[in-house]
């Protein structure tokens, strides 16, 4: 199944085709139109059209037809062809040649593979479908012009067959903006073209939207594309019962990799809903430390302090100098929120301060951790505590984040505020920003 991207582009192109408008040719309106020679004899009828796929050309240019010719599908160059109108296709050869047709590299069947196929628009960071595609006369070539993601066009189609003869744009996306992406060759499909600077633009709760509306292969194909980080924050945003599916759809290998990018509570949000075979599975096949993290989660009510925690924390000794803090930010592999603030430990583990990094700041470089502890004293929460008391406690002490501390006051996580807005709103996850709480 193919699917694309909407890129947008300059302004010249999208104009393009205002100025086609009249010449647009209907895919879904020419399927099932004659093929006639210049005698005006049937030959067959249209099955499909077939365009092929190069970067270099802007719009794809028809290299044929697949015709049914005698019960047979059979190939038409468009060599051959000498005009294509909205109700026939008249050739300027009237011979054929009868083998069936075979795809080579770059070639996409337009009515089987890309209409009513869906599309990500980027741009409008949604999933549409392909209602109808038009081709047109360019550069002297027939080519495939725009997609049509309107209504109209599939009211037209499911109509009388006069309705389907004149094509009537309705909601149209210049070819121009589209950039292909699928599956391999060897299934017709084609390869990442896009630009992956704007999928870098979408927000995570965007790129959540996406996959939640796209179907198996095109989650794959989506998830493929983005970077280890991106797929993570996206996951996290999935509603519950969708990331479910879509670890239940992965490989093994693939889902524990999915969850081993994702914050411990999140993972361990998402292993929640599997059933306990698969859960166990796939936290032997994530890495050591990181299945710890998550098991520690997991070993907790997840209505309780313990059970929304990350166990992705930034300790620090309190006879630890700025400087040396510094050098270990600038080495540091955790998620960016994580490094929000520095739990502040004495020798024995137990916690003694809870640092924003802002501190940190305008401070010399020789000064220990000790000199910047202040008050007010650091509010801490047990891990059984309910999402109630943490709710009152973070409010109490006006912080973004509180630390999950154990019976001898040694840190085991953080609760950020939009983890526990996410464990108290009714109705599944909200697309909180993931640093609202940094």
């Amino acid at each position: 199944m193919v699917y694309k991207f909407h890129i947008p582009t300059a302004i010249s192109r999208q104009t393009r085709l205002k100025e086609l408008k009249g010449s647009l040719i209907s895919v879904a309106g020419i399927s099932g139109r004659k093929i006639v020679n210049q005698e005006g004899q049937e030959l067959g009828i249209v099955v499909d059209l077939v365009c092929h796929w190069n970067e270099k050309e802007t719009y794809p240019p028809l290299t044929g037809i697949i015709a049914k010719v005698a019960r047979r599908k059979v190939w038409i160059s468009s060599s051959i062809i000498e005009r294509i109108t909205p109700t026939q296709i008249l050739l300027g050869n009237a011979k054929l040649d009868m083998r069936e047709f075979k795809a080579r590299s770059g070639e996409v069947c337009l009515k089987e593979e890309i209409l009513d196929h869906q599309l990500i628009d980027v741009n409008g960071a949604r999933v549409v479908r392909a209602s109808d595609l038009y081709v047109a006369l360019l550069g002297g070539k027939t080519r495939l012009v725009g997609v049509d993601v309107g209504y109209r066009p599939l009211i037209r189609r499911i109509g009388p067959s006069q309705m389907r003869k004149k094509a009537v744009p309705d909601s149209v996306i210049d070819w121009a903006t589209i950039q292909s992406f699928g599956g391999e060759e060897g299934n017709k499909q084609l390869r990442l073209s896009a630009n992956r600077r704007e999928l870098r633009r979408m927000r995570p709760g965007e790129l959540a939207d996406l996959l939640e509306d796209l179907g198996r292969p095109e989650r794959q194909e989506l998830l493929n594309v983005l970077t280890p980080e991106q797929a993570a924050d996206a996951l996290e945003e999935m509603e519950p019962k969708e990331l479910e599916g879509l670890l239940r759809e992965s490989s093994p290998k693939e889902g524990a990799n999915f969850l081993s990018n994702m914050e411990p509570d999140e993972a361990a949000d998402a292993l929640r809903d599997v059933d306990e075979k698969l859960r166990e599975e796939l936290i032997s096949l994530m890495p050591k430390e990181t299945a710890l993290r998550v098991s520690r989660v997991l070993g907790y009510d997840e209505e309780t302090a313990g059970g929304i925690m990350t166990t992705q924390l930034l300790i620090a000794l309190a006879s630890d100098t700025v400087g040396e803090i510094k050098e270990r930010l600038n080495s540091f592999d955790e998620e960016p929120r994580s490094l929000s603030a520095i739990a502040i430990i004495d020798e024995n583990g137990k916690l003694l301060y809870d640092l924003h990094l802002s501190n940190l700041l305008n401070v010399n470089d020789s000064q220990d951790l000790r000199t910047l502890m202040k008050p007010p004293a650091t509010v801490t929460v047990n891990p059984d505590a309910s999402l109630k008391e943490v709710a009152e406690l973070l409010v109490e002490s006006r912080s973004s984040s509180i630390i999950v501390t154990d019976s001898e006051e040694q840190p085991l996580g953080r609760i950020f505020a939009d983890d526990l807005l996410d464990g108290l709103l009714p109705g599944g996850r909200f697309h909180f920003p993931r640093l609202l709480s940094s």
